[in-house]
């Protein structure tokens, strides 16, 4: 088995079939160099052929170096001397190398993070441990828009654990906070109506400036005589509206109505503590805001549309935050299906357009990466890719991350 590099930092090697060692991911020794095999395949009469990245700097070009599996003691060399210094993720054991843990640097989470994984490849499993690790060897708020309940969860500790491990991850989820559509009293997960921007008030109630500037006038009146400072209810504000003489506000009431949008459980009641006032400064270190409880699919927008749009909102407080979008095929989509989504589709796209220099970061995850905001995915520098069976998915992967 020989290899060769043109400019010392990829790799080409073949090989016969027949007692071929090297596998995708898995390491070896080309020369004096190590380095990380990406591809193998087939070539003609019984030969493999492959591509890899050599991992240590310094190299030269060289033709026809010798090339064979790596040892476990060179590996483990390598993985030491790469070790981050601070925030270590130990994210589990390396498949092609057993009994070798592997850590992720966690300072490297400052910037956007693009999960991607079918149905079945341990995608949520995997992002799991990452938060679980975030947690306990960072500082880092975490905010989770979590469609399907997956980590509502995440501050338990499992039988079994280590003793002062488990306490250690206690002391770090102390101040762990999870919203639910279904709960009751301050764990009840809701919205501020009054708290949205006029913006997101006309996309719930689906007005358009133009085609309806009759009734979009009348809510900014609404909003200039007070009504961001009202403590009622979106329902009483219903009956209000519909009660009023003025036609104009009859027929946004109406609107309301007829649309059922203020019947939605989503909405806050009078309360406190909305998802809104969650994400402000010095707010909870982690919050999971549990979408997946909600009943309805225009509730599951607009309140992860509105954490979005909190966020944004207070970014000049510049205060580091790790913004957790779970499927966020169905957050912010390539094509939005209707205006909240569309706006929460352009907040997720402003903030990882922008969102770094205040201290916002994104971690988007999906099993549909095609269905995804381009833009969003596009300004990951991160890419945690597991399995995907198809090959249309993985072309996109590549041309959009290069």
């Amino acid at each position: 088995m020989t290899a060769s590099s043109v400019d010392g930092r990829h790799f080409t090697f073949v090989s016969p079939i027949d007692g071929l060692e090297l596998r995708p991911g898995g390491y070896a020794v080309c020369g004096d160099h190590l380095g990380q095999v990406h591809q193998v395949e087939a070539a003609e009469e019984g030969q493999a052929r492959g591509a890899g990245v050599l991992l240590q700097d310094g190299a030269s070009p060289f033709h026809d170096a010798p090339i064979e599996a790596a040892s476990q003691d060179r590996v483990a060399g390598w993985l030491e001397s790469v070790r981050p210094t601070r925030a270590a993720l130990d994210v589990g054991e390396l498949v092609l190398q057993p009994g070798l843990r592997y850590s992720l640097d966690g300072t490297g989470f400052d910037r956007h993070t693009f999960f991607c994984g079918q149905s079945g490849s341990g995608k949520t499993y995997a992002l799991g441990t990452v938060l679980e690790r975030l947690l306990l060897e960072t500082s880092l708020r975490i905010v989770v828009l979590d469609p399907n309940s997956d980590f509502a969860r995440l501050d338990s500790v499992v039988d079994g654990v280590d003793e002062e491990l488990a306490s250690r991850y206690r002391e770090a989820t102390k101040d762990f906070v999870v919203r639910r559509g279904d709960a009751e009293g301050a764990d009840r997960l809701h919205v501020r109506f009054v708290d949205c921007s006029p913006d997101e008030q006309a996309a719930v109630l689906r007005l358009d400036p133009i085609a309806d500037a009759e009734e979009y006038g009348t809510l900014v009146d609404l909003l200039d005589s007070g009504l961001e400072r009202s403590s009622e209810s979106t329902e009483a504000l219903a009956q209000k509206l519909l009660q009023s003489k003025r036609p104009e506000e009859h027929k946004l009431g109406a609107r309301l109505r007829n649309l059922g949008v203020y019947r939605w459980p989503v909405w806050s009641a009078g309360d406190a503590g909305s998802v809104q006032d969650l994400v402000a400064a010095g707010g909870p270190r982690a919050v999971v805001v549990d979408l997946g409880s909600l009943a309805t699919p225009g509730e599951k927008a607009i309140a992860g549309e509105s954490v979005l749009a909190a966020l944004w909102r207070r970014r000049a407080d510049r205060e580091p935050i790790l913004i957790v979008i779970d499927e966020a095929h169905n957050v912010c989509p390539r094509e939005p299906a209707d205006p909240v989504a569309e706006l929460a589709t352009e907040h997720a796209a402003r903030i990882a357009a922008e969102g770094r220099k205040f201290g916002l970061y994104l971690l988007v995850s999906t099993q549909r990466p095609q269905r995804v905001n381009e833009l969003v995915v596009s300004q990951c520098d991160n890419l945690v890719l597991m399995r995907m069976a198809s090959t249309g998915d993985l072309d996109w992967v590549a041309r959009t991350l290069s």
